[in-house]
């Protein structure tokens, strides 16, 4: 992914004491807990790479838990939020992982409680950016920098055409849009970054649509 001004190599705004390990890891965290919609009650973190080897002394560990309770990465409640997780009910296990991945700060977070799950595999480039390259197991490629809308379906034909046109009706403009799908007519997911927030009203008529599973979004 290039950057693109100096800002991005800078990085952001961040409780120390580094951008790629830090703020890349809140930030993953934070994607997690929106994507999850709702509270967990464990979450198991598996590291991989650098992440596995200095999670600890980088706040790799605080950073991650404090996305996953929604904390952005200035707020100094990360430094406390193992104890936060723990008054808040959740369960927080570590896993250090030996195998090898394509990318050195790679992380793969299970949320889950009695109600559902989810997997979402993340990486961090550094300055504080992050990638999202699976959920649930669907193989993705997104940010976190932008709107986004997850739909999980059927896959049918026209799914993408109805939830395009609704995005139309909206006025809404897709950035970036990616369509992953396990087995031909079992379930797919459909990821679109747009360009600016999205409605509640508009992801309630997504919901609504034929062959529609389950509808998540992210803010910018």
């Amino acid at each position: 992914m290039k950057y693109r001004t100096v800002f991005d190599i800078i990085g952001p705004i961040m409780i120390g004491p580094s951008s790629s390990h830090t703020a890349g890891a809140a930030r993953i965290g934070r994607v997690a807990r929106t994507l999850f919609n709702g509270d967990p009650t464990q979450a198991n973190i598996h590291l991989y790479g650098s992440f596995a080897q200095t999670y600890k002394g980088h706040g790799t560990d605080v950073a991650v838990v404090g996305g996953i309770l929604d904390f952005d990465t200035h707020d100094p409640r990360i430094q406390e939020s193992e104890s936060l997780a723990k008054k808040a009910g959740i369960t927080v296990i570590f896993h250090e992982e030996d195998a090898i991945t394509d990318h050195p700060n790679t992380m793969r977070i299970v949320l889950e409680n009695d109600q559902k799950s989810m997997e979402l595999v993340g990486i961090s480039i550094g300055g504080g950016k992050i990638e999202i390259i699976e959920m649930n197991g669907f193989k993705l490629r997104l940010s976190g920098n932008h709107p986004a809308i997850f739909v999980v379906h059927h896959d049918r034909y026209g799914v993408i055409a109805a939830v395009s046109n609704l995005l139309a009706k909206y006025e809404m403009n897709i950035g970036h849009m990616e369509v992953s799908r396990r087995e031909k007519g079992e379930e797919a997911l459909m990821v679109m970054e747009v360009d600016q927030n999205v409605e509640q009203k508009l992801l309630d008529e997504l919901s609504s649509l034929p062959n529609i599973k389950l509808v998540s979004n992210i803010h910018e």
